[in-house]
C-alpha cells in the first residue's frame, strides 16, 4: 500500500534483523502496542533493531552532511521497507560506565531548574555578588569545591588498610593493595632496585621507609634487571615506581572495571570533605539559601519532600521564584507519578537499578511535550513493584493521549493486558523464532496455539500446593546502615529459597548487598546478575563458558594439526597466527561511506569465517573451527556428546533454555536475560563440593513467563542439591514458589528501610502492613485465601 498522510499504520516489510525471518507486520499508530515473546524470540530485534533503527537512520539523513560526521551513526537495519514511520525516541535499559557525577538531578535535568532558582531567586548574604547558575553545579569549575573537586567526599588510606599482615615481607605480599601478576612483581623489583629490603618482614622496616613505600608522590624510574628464570630470558627494562596509596586512588578514580574499583575501595576510607562538609560546592554558593536551605540541603531531600517544601515557599520571594518553583514542582510530579518520589536529586545513578533509570528518562519525556512521535520502550515495568505498575500504565496512557505512539517490549502480564495492540513473536527463541505469530488486539492471541504467551494470559491453572522447605540454619547480618537502612538486623534461612520483596527503593538490594563471604556460615558466595558477559563482539558464549578452550584443544589433537605443529593459540580468532589478518578475526570489516553511516560487510578474504585458509584446512569430524562456532548449543550437544568436558557445558546451557544460541554468538547480541542464564550455566557446570549461597538480584527481569519457569527449575534444583538461594524479586509468581519471604518497606526511601514481614509466603500474604501482601495473596491462588 503506498504511504500517505492518512495511513494509520507503521508497515514493516521483509524485516531480517538478527533472527527475524523476513517479517511483515502492520502496527497501528497512536496506540499502545506491546511486543511479546520468549527471550531471544526476536521482539527486540523488531522493535529496536528494525523500527527504531530505521527511524534514527532517517533522522540522520536529514542532518547536514558536515554535522553528520560528528554523530555516531548506526547502520541501516536489514529490512525491505517501512512506511508510515514517524520520528522515534528510544528508552532502552542500557547503562553507561559508572560515573559518580551523574545523578538523578542530571538525568532528569531537575538540577538545572534548581540551580536557576538559586541563581535568580536565592537569598544572598549582604553585599554578595549574584552568581551564575553554573556556580551552583558541582560538575563545573565555577561551582565545584576545590578540595574534593565536587564529589563531596574525600578518600584516603592508612598503613593498617594497605598492609593487613605486617609479619609478611614485601615479596610475600605484605602490601595487599598492590596489583597481582606482573604489575605487582614489577613494583617489588623496582623497590628492590631502589635499595629497599623486600625480604624483611614489613614491621621490621624503618618507619620512614614504610612511609615512603606506601605514601610517596614521587615516581622514580629505574633500570630493573629481573632475576633470570631457567626457561626464559628476561631483559632489563625501565620500571616506574608508584606508591600503594597512589595506585589505589588512581584505580578507584580512573578504572572502568567494577571489579578493580571494588577491590581498590576495600583499601580506602571515605569521609565528608572537610572544606564543603559534603555540600560539593564552593563556599560562596553554599552561602546562598532558598526557603532557609542551601542547594545541597534541598538536593539531598526525597523528591516528595522537596516538592512539598517548594510548594510551601512564600510568595514574598517574588514573581521569579513563583514561576521557577511552579515549574520545578510540576517536573517533580512526573517523577513521583512513576513511583520514584523516594529518590533525591543528589542520588548517584550508579546506585540506581536499570528500571529506576529508565523510568527517570520516561519522566523526562513526559515533560518534553513532544507530539506525533513513536516511543520505543524496553520493559518499563522492570524493577517495578506490582503496587507501582498501575501508575506506570497511567503514564503510558498519558504519552498516548498526547498524540504519540507507544511501542513497548514487555513481559509483565498486566502491561500486556492493558495494550491496545499485541505483536507476539516466536514461537521459540533464536532460529526457532523470528516469526510474528499474532498482530492484533490482545484477545485474538487466545486462538494462537503456537504462542508461548497465550498460556500465561488465558490458560492460568490454579497453583498446585507445595510444601515449603524447613531451614537448615540461619545467616545473620547487621546492623546494616546504608542508604535508607537504619541499623537493620536480618536473618536469612540456610538450605531454602528466599525471596526478598518490597516496593522500589525499600532497601532490598542494599540489604542483600550486606551478605559477604566473611559472614559466619556463608562459605562460598556467588552473585549472578544481568550485566553483559562482554562488551565487544570478540567475547561470545563459547569464550565465556570456557567451552572454547575445550574445542581448541580438540582441534590441536587432530592428526592434521599435529602434523603442522599447530597449538591451541592457532585456533583463536583473538591473536595473530590462525586468524584472518584482513579483519583481525572479527569476520567483518567496516566500510566507511564518508557522510553516510559506516556499514559492516563480511570480510572479503575469510567471508565471515574469522580464520585464514590454512587454519580452516584442519577439520574435526568433518567440521572446521568456524563451522563449529556456527553450531547452535542444541546441535553442538549432539556433536560433542562423547566429549565429557564439552558435553557438561552444553548440557547446562540446554538446561537453562539456551539451546538456540550459537556457540560463537557475540556477547553484544545477547539480551540481559540471556547473559544472566549463561552466567548461571557457567556456575552450574562447576562441581560443587561445599554448600554455596547464590544471590540473584531481580533474576526474572527481561524474561518471558515461560523462561521464568525454566530459571526457577534450576534455582529449586540448586536448593535440592543442598545450596541456598536468595532472590530479590518483584514477580509475585516467583515469590509464591519461595520457601521464605523477607518483605521490606512499607514504602520507598525514608518511608521504607525496615523489615515489615517475614516468613513463609502464606504468612507474609496476610501481613497487614505489607504493600506486597495483597499481590502475593492473589498469586498464591484460592487455596491461600481459605
Amino acid at each position: 500500500m503506498p504511504e500517505s498522510h492518512h495511513d494509520p499504520y507503521v508497515r514493516v516489510r521483509g524485516a531480517r534483523e538478527h533472527n527475524l525471518a523476513g517479517v511483515d507486520v502492520d502496527i497501528p499508530r497512536d496506540a499502545l502496542a506491546v511486543f511479546t515473546g520468549v527471550s531471544g524470540s526476536g521482539k527486540s530485534s523488531l522493535a529496536f533493531g528494525t523500527i527504531y533503527a530505521e527511524a534514527q537512520r532517517r533522522y540522520f539523513e536529514s542532518v547536514a552532511p558536515y554535522a553528520r560526521r560528528l554523530i555516531h551513526q548506526v547502520g541501516a537495519p536489514a529490512v525491505g521497507e517501512i512506511t508510515g514511520l514517524p520520528p522515534a525516541v528510544s528508552l532502552e535499559q542500557r547503562r553507561s560506565s559508572p560515573n559518580a557525577r551523574s545523578s538523578v538531578g542530571t538525568v532528569t535535568t531537575l538540577s538545572n531548574s534548581l540551580r536557576m532558582l538559586f541563581s535568580r531567586a536565592g537569598r544572598y548574604p549582604e553585599g554578595a555578588e549574584r552568581l551564575d547558575s553554573d556556580a551552583f553545579s558541582p560538575n563545573t569549575a565555577a561551582g565545584a569545591c576545590p578540595s574534593c573537586h565536587g564529589l563531596g567526599r574525600v578518600h584516603d588510606t592508612s598503613e593498617e588498610l594497605l598492609v593487613p599482615e605486617p609479619e609478611l615481607s614485601i615479596r610475600q605480599g605484605a602490601i595487599a593493595a598492590w596489583p597481582g601478576a606482573w604489575q605487582g612483581k614489577n613494583l617489588r623489583d623496582v623497590l628492590d632496585t631502589l635499595g629497599y629490603d623486600v625480604d624483611r618482614p614489613w614491621r621490621e622496616l624503618d618507619a620512614k621507609d614504610r612511609e615512603w613505600i606506601l605514601f610517596t608522590d614521587e615516581q622514580p624510574v629505574v633500570t630493573v634487571h629481573p632475576v633470570r628464570d631457567a626457561d626464559r630470558i628476561q631483559r632489563p627494562y625501565q620500571g616506574t615506581y608508584m606508591s600503594a596509596r597512589r595506585y589505589v586512588l588512581r584505580t578507584f578514580s580512573d578504572s572502568k572495571s567494577p571489579t578493580l574499583r571494588a577491590k581498590a575501595e576495600r583499601f580506602l576510607t571515605s569521609a565528608p570533605c572537610p572544606v564543603c562538609g559534603g555540600g560539593r560546592l564552593r563556599p560562596e554558593a553554599l552561602a546562598v539559601t532558598f526557603a532557609d536551605r542551601t542547594i545541597a540541603e534541598l538536593a539531598s531531600l526525597p523528591l516528595t519532600a522537596l516538592a512539598g517544601l517548594l510548594s510551601a515557599a512564600s510568595a514574598e520571594d517574588g514573581e521569579t521564584a513563583r514561576v521557577l518553583t511552579e515549574d520545578l514542582v510540576a517536573r517533580i510530579a512526573t517523577v513521583t507519578e512513576l513511583g520514584l518520589g523516594y529518590l533525591s536529586l543528589d542520588r548517584a545513578t550508579p546506585s540506581l537499578s536499570n528500571g529506576e533509570l529508565q523510568r527517570l528518562r520516561l519522566a523526562t519525556q513526559l515533560r518534553s511535550g513532544l507530539f506525533g512521535v513513536v516511543y520505543v520502550l524496553d520493559e518499563p515495568s522492570a524493577g517495578l513493584h506490582p503496587a507501582d505498575t498501575e501508575a506506570l500504565l497511567v503514564v503510558l496512557d498519558r504519552l498516548k493521549a498526547a498524540g504519540n505512539s507507544v511501542f513497548v517490549v514487555e513481559h509483565h502480564l498486566d502491561v500486556i493486558r492493558h495494550a491496545d495492540w499485541l505483536v507476539d513473536v516466536g514461537p521459540l527463541a533464536g532460529v526457532h523464532g523470528g516469526r510474528v505469530l499474532h498482530s492484533g488486539p490482545p484477545g485474538g492471541l487466545a486462538d494462537v496455539e503456537a504462542s508461548a504467551t497465550r498460556r500465561f494470559l488465558f490458560d492460568r491453572e490454579p497453583r498446585p500446593a507445595r510444601e515449603v522447605r524447613a531451614p537448615a540454619g540461619w545467616l545473620r547480618t547487621g546492623p546494616v546502615t546504608r542508604h535508607n537502612l537504619r541499623s537493620v538486623d536480618a536473618a536469612f534461612p540456610v538450605g531454602v529459597l528466599t525471596a526478598v520483596t518490597g516496593v522500589s527503593g525499600s532497601g532490598k538490594s542494599t540489604l542483600v548487598g550486606a551478605l559477604t563471604e566473611e559472614l559466619s556460615g556463608v562459605g562460598r558466595l556467588v552473585t549472578v546478575d544481568q550485566r553483559p558477559i562482554g562488551r565487544t563482539p570478540r567475547s561470545n558464549l563459547a569464550t565465556y563458558t570456557g567451552l572454547f578452550d575445550v574445542v581448541r584443544k580438540l582441534f590441536t589433537e587432530t592428526g592434521e594439526a599435529r602434523a603442522r605443529g599447530y597449538k591451541a593459540g592457532r585456533f583463536s580468532f583473538n591473536v595473530p597466527g590462525g586468524r584472518c589478518e584482513t579483519c583481525q578475526g572479527e569476520g567483518f570489516v567496516s566500510v566507511e561511506l564518508l557522510f553516510l553511516p559506516s556499514t559492516y560487510a563480511p570480510c572479503p578474504d575469510c567471508h565471515g569465517a574469522r580464520y585464514n585458509p590454512e587454519t580452516l584446512q584442519v577439520r574435526l569430524r568433518g567440521l572446521t573451527i568456524a563451522e563449529v562456532l556456527d553450531l547452535t548449543v542444541e546441535s553442538a550437544a549432539a556433536f560433542f556428546e562423547d566429549t565429557p568436558a564439552a558435553a557438561r557445558s552444553l548440557r547446562t546451557l540446554l538446561d537453562v533454555g539456551l539451546g538456540y544460541l550459537r556457540l560463537g554468538q557475540p556477547a553484544t547480541e545477547l539480551s540481559g536475560g540471556e547473559a544472566q542464564r549463561i552466567k548461571l550455566a557457567s556456575e552450574l557446570q562447576r562441581p560443587h563440593r561445599s554448600p554455596t549461597l547464590y544471590v540473584l538480584d531481580e533474576p526474572t527481569t527481561g524474561l518471558h513467563p515461560a523462561d521464568v519457569e525454566v530459571l526457577m527449575r534450576q534455582l529449586h534444583g540448586l536448593v535440592d542439591a543442598g545450596h541456598s538461594v536468595i532472590v530479590v524479586e518483584h514477580d509475585m509468581d516467583v515469590v509464591a514458589t519461595a520457601d521464605w519471604v523477607l518483605d521490606l518497606g512499607p514504602g520507598g526511601g525514608d518511608e521504607g528501610g525496615r523489615i515489615v514481614a517475614e516468613g513463609p509466603p502464606g504468612r507474609v500474604a496476610r501481613a497487614a502492613e505489607s504493600r506486597t501482601a495483597p499481590y502475593l495473596l492473589r498469586a498464591l491462588g484460592p487455596a491461600a485465601r481459605d
